[in-house]
């Protein structure tokens, strides 16, 4: 049985987000990386990604390894979107390409940042993201500028009430253990 002829299975689970839910597949939905669609044009050639943006109430479409996080509006009615994008999930994978985009982009884009930016990002690596990651979420440094670091949520994490009290509070926290100045700004 091949890979396309192979039924899809997918398992919905809560994320800490109460408008965020992650769709488990069993088979691979992003082989390396991650990706964010907030929008048709950020999904353009994407199939998957605009059929479950297309669907009524999502805000976002979040890809990570076999998981895809969904965000909704607030006025989504998780009953119903469930099952609709179950069935975009079971129908569209098949034709899915999880080695879309550029698998080197963020070893290449990790080694021309400044080496104290490196080091934030290895923390992250370290500590966080792994967490955020389980949730259907991630986080990354937008830029450092002065003793300002600004970091964007994804996925889960991105409309989360926690993203901007406790889990900031604890990435700032960790931040700051080699980095004693620095504020941590969500955008």
């Amino acid at each position: 049985m091949t890979e396309t002829e192979k039924e899809i299975l997918v398992q919905i689970q809560p994320t800490p987000n109460p408008m965020a839910w992650k769709f488990i597949v069993n088979r691979p939905v992003l082989t390396e990386g991650k990706a964010s669609f907030s929008n048709t044009d950020e999904a353009y050639g994407n199939r998957l990604a605009l059929d479950l943006l297309s669907l009524d109430g999502v805000k976002q479409v979040h890809f990570f390894q076999n998981v895809i996080t969904i965000t909704g509006r607030l006025d989504v009615d998780e009953f119903q979107l469930h099952p609709q994008a179950t069935s975009v999930i079971q129908t569209r994978l098949p034709a899915h390409n999880p080695d879309f985009g550029k698998k080197d982009a963020l070893k290449s884009k990790r080694e021309s940042l400044p080496p104290d930016v490196r080091r934030m990002e290895e923390i992250l690596d370290n500590t966080v993201r792994p967490g955020l990651q389980g949730d259907g979420g991630d986080i990354e440094i937008v830029k450092l500028d002065e003793k300002k670091l600004y970091v964007h949520y994804e996925g889960a994490c991105g409309t989360c009430p926690s993203s901007t009290t406790a889990t900031l509070q604890a990435i700032e926290g960790l931040i700051r253990e080699e980095f004693p100045e620095i504020e941590v700004i969500p955008i």
